[in-house]
């Protein structure tokens, strides 16, 4: 029976290499993926998936407008499709989650998204916020603060290396601008900012 899953971290914890490593599986004994990333994030180049210890592989793009269901529903007319893996999943919308929701349900084919779970402001994203909602399995991928403990918020850095407080929810950027780090010390540097 497929399910929707949802693997949610902040930056830096794997997601990118586990959906890497979840696609390699399923090709591996000649299964068949789709593979899709936000059209939004370039850092890499424009569709690919990629990984910072190295791998990447070539996507699909969505972006705010993309008909995921009608999408994914073609392609099984042209070849069964045994998975679909989602980079990215924060800048989902809710109607494509709903969408994704009817891959699993209608297609039955397992659907593994993986994105952030909130922003630098310690808010959702509205994808992130419909597949912890909706999905079948939430997977927290963990990664660490500087101190040593989990590190599951985000800080928005200026050129100085400063927490910012403001701005648009989405600013695409990586180790350049954004910061892991753990609630305590998330909190410490928003007072500063």
């Amino acid at each position: 029976m497929a399910k929707l899953y949802f693997y949610y971290s902040s930056m830096n914890a794997g997601k990118s290499t586990t959906l890497l490593q979840s696609d390699y599986n399923y090709r591996e004994r000649n299964m068949h993926t789709l593979v899709y990333t936000a059209a939004i994030d370039d850092r890499f180049g424009v569709g690919k998936v990629s990984s910072r210890i190295g791998i990447s592989r070539d996507a699909l793009l969505f972006t705010k407008d993309s008909d995921l269901f009608s999408e994914i529903n073609a392609s099984c007319v042209q070849q069964a499709i045994d998975c679909i893996l989602v980079d990215e999943a924060q800048f989902l919308t809710k109607e494509q989650v709903r969408q994704l929701s009817d891959v699993v349900d209608d297609l039955d084919i397992p659907v593994l998204c993986y994105g952030l779970r909130n922003d630098f402001q310690a808010e959702l994203f509205e994808g992130s916020q419909y597949l912890l909602a909706w999905a079948d399995k939430l997977v927290e991928l963990k990664t660490i603060c500087h101190c040593g403990r989990k590190a599951n918020f985000v800080l928005r850095l200026d050129e100085h290396g400063e927490a910012i407080k403001d701005g648009a929810q989405i600013q695409i950027g990586g180790n350049e601008r954004y910061l892991s780090v753990c609630r305590k010390h998330y909190k410490e540097k928003m007072r500063q900012a």
